[in-house]
């Protein structure tokens, strides 16, 4: 639905790596609304894969996991764009012998490689998006249930997402007297290329389907007009919340 919730916004999205992508649907739902965005990625080989979806939108390199990746990003995105209003965080990796393997053999590098690109990137996005906030703004994340819940062969990536939701909190009351909101998208299981990284996933995918309350999973549309909610000066009343976006899946 096209509207001008956030118009003359500028709102950073991180974490496309195709149409697919829930990053990808939050996108499109800002830029329905009159955002202008601006997009992260990791490397040539992503950036080359998204450039027929984003067309001459500024796109801007971002590999978390390198020394002061974060910092020089949003260095170039100061340079580009002066100040932001948000930013979308949809970064999540763990790698596939912890995601398979279960808890008990998940070894101390693969656990750190987790947390630190699920959960501490979006503390260090947090310190340098806030910089650039000169009027206060909204910064996002997604999480999943399996932050609360043990959910089966999510494994470590459950362990990444809770230290991720303890991060909203936190950073939510820290960074409240600058006016930025802090909260986190809980998204029902949608297939997307992070989804077929997860044991048995096509049937965490059916069970999720039909634990809804119409037996509809929630779609990209849906995810990306919360996003495009939280974004905007509707939400200002928010922060340091959850908002499950999955028609009651988390109530089952």
């Amino acid at each position: 639905m096209q509207g001008n919730l956030l118009s003359g916004k500028k709102i950073v999205v991180m974490g496309v790596a195709n149409k697919r992508s829930i990053a990808w649907g939050c996108a499109q739902s800002l830029q329905e609304q009159g955002a202008d965005v601006v997009y992260t990625y990791q490397n040539d080989s992503v950036k080359n894969h998204i450039a027929p979806l984003i067309g001459d939108s500024l796109c801007v390199r971002c590999d978390v996991t390198e020394e002061n990746g974060v910092k020089n990003a949003f260095a170039t995105i100061q340079e580009q764009c002066g100040t932001i209003d948000g930013v979308i965080h949809a970064i999540a990796y763990a790698d596939k012998e912890s995601l398979h393997g279960g808890l008990l053999k998940t070894t101390k590098t693969s656990y750190n490689q987790a947390l630190d690109i699920s959960a501490y990137s979006f503390m260090e996005v947090a310190r340098y998006a806030a910089s650039l906030m000169k009027q206060g703004g909204s910064l996002v994340t997604l999480t999943y249930m399996g932050a609360t819940r043990a959910v089966p062969h999510y494994n470590i990536m459950g362990v990444a997402k809770a230290a991720l939701e303890s991060e909203v909190r936190y950073l939510a009351h820290e960074l409240g007297k600058q006016q930025i909101r802090v909260n986190a998208i809980s998204a029902g299981a949608i297939k997307t290329l992070a989804v077929t990284g997860v044991d048995h996933y096509r049937e965490l995918l059916k069970a999720s389907k039909e634990l809804t309350v119409d037996e509809q999973a929630v779609t990209l549309a849906e995810i990306g007009n919360v996003a495009a909610f939280l974004m905007s000066s509707l939400s200002t009343g928010m922060t340091g919340d959850i908002l499950f976006v999955d028609k009651g899946v988390h109530t089952a």
